[in-house]
């Protein structure tokens, strides 16, 4: 009987654990769309240095769902995309800390993060988008 407890308890986990993070995923990265959308928007609207304000408001939203996939182990495994992507990020703050070494390195980074943000903020974007519909799919709607 125990046994058996054991065992339906811990398919309900798992089956809760899937729900949550898979609405978890879907929450990120519509939040992640409509931020990037947003702020976009709003600097053709006002044309002022708003999207400034939105690199830090993105990148921190961005940064903040890597640590929660990082502290839960979703699609963290070696050799995958979003382990790639996290050491990434974690060369660029790396960089960020060597940089504030030196005033010309460090002007010279945010010079070259500013092109090259919005790339990593819409590749990560497509990254959840990708986990959440190609990697989270039930095997067999594979089969289809």
């Amino acid at each position: 009987m125990r046994l058996l407890f054991r065992t339906k308890f811990s398919i309900f986990s798992e089956i809760l654990k899937y729900t949550v993070m898979k609405r978890f995923k879907k929450t990120d990265y519509w939040i992640s769309i409509l931020l990037i959308v947003g702020f976009v928007i709003i600097e053709l609207i006002k044309q002022d240095r708003t999207f400034i304000a939105g690199y830090f408001v993105v990148g921190a939203w961005q940064i903040t769902s890597m640590l929660i996939h990082a502290v839960n182990g979703w699609f963290v495994n070696k050799k995958g995309t979003r382990y790639f992507y996290h050491w990434l990020v974690a060369v660029v703050c790396g960089l960020g800390l060597i940089a504030l070494t030196g005033f010309e390195m460090f002007w010279m980074l945010l010079y070259l993060l500013l092109f090259i943000a919005p790339f990593m903020a819409i590749c990560y974007t497509a990254l959840c988008i990708k986990e959440v519909h190609v990697k989270m799919r039930r095997p067999m709607d594979l089969l289809k």
